[in-house]
């Protein structure tokens, strides 16, 4: 049996993300990066996003068929970078009511999902901030206290 390339620790780092950056290429080769904010995990395979207002991404994935995903805890400054074959998914496809559903949990009808591109996870890399392999004594805790330095940001308090 394969092993999931979507494991326990990818998936609550994706579920934490509150934006994804979508990678895209065209015609030509330009690359193209897409902040995106409404995005799921189907099963272990799959990263779905809502093609809400993304006419770029829509022709590129139509053309070139591959796409890169990356997603970060901007606090702990680490997260994932996920690739593979991108597709695109219309209404009139037999899977886009499973594949809308976790995306209108977050949506709440509030915005048209016009498609859906699904990502199939072929490979899965981790992003790590360069302090923690340079810096000695760098742990997330002291990554997030500066980054919640850095933004002027405190903890909320129960």
């Amino acid at each position: 049996m394969k092993t999931p390339l979507l494991t326990d620790d990818v998936l609550h780092a994706l579920d934490k993300s509150v934006l994804c950056w979508l990678a895209t290429v065209d015609g030509q080769g330009n690359p193209n990066v897409s902040p995106k904010e409404v995005f799921a995990a189907i099963g272990r395979e799959r990263i779905v996003i809502a093609h809400i207002a993304s006419p770029r991404s829509l022709r590129n994935i139509a053309g070139h068929p591959r796409a890169c995903v990356s997603f970060i805890d901007i606090f702990a400054q680490k997260g994932y970078k996920v690739s593979g074959a991108a597709e695109i998914v219309k209404r009139t496809d037999a899977r886009f009511t499973e594949y809308e559903a976790p995306l209108l949990a977050i949506t709440r009808g509030l915005f048209p999902i016009l498609a859906i591109f699904a990502i199939e996870v072929e490979a899965v890399e981790a992003i790590l901030a360069p302090s923690y392999r340079m810096i000695p004594g760098t742990t997330e805790a002291t990554q997030i206290a500066a980054a919640m330095d850095t933004y002027g940001v405190t903890p909320r308090t129960p």
